[in-house]
């Protein structure tokens, strides 16, 4: 029974490092992106979802983010409703 434990902590730890890489990973391509051609917000912000599967403050980072994208997205909406409506 003991060794069933270890073997599910193992698999935790090795899914929680493999996740780790990946999301980095594309993160730092994210980031390179930058300053080279490439759709650098989207990658980066799949990168932080990547992380976000295992790690909480990948999941904050990418709330705050989303709710920032979401202000921006619905400020024409906003204003808008204020002239015509």
């Amino acid at each position: 029974m003991a060794r069933r434990l270890d073997m599910r902590e193992l698999y935790k730890k090795v899914r929680r490092l493999v996740i780790a890489v990946i999301g980095f990973t594309v993160l730092l391509i994210g980031v390179a992106m930058i300053v080279t051609p490439g759709p650098s917000t989207v990658v980066i912000v799949l990168g932080l979802a990547i992380l976000a599967t295992e790690f909480i403050w990948a999941r904050r980072l990418l709330n705050q983010i989303r709710g920032q994208l979401q202000d921006k997205a619905l400020r024409p909406v906003r204003w808008f409703k204020r002239r015509f409506l």
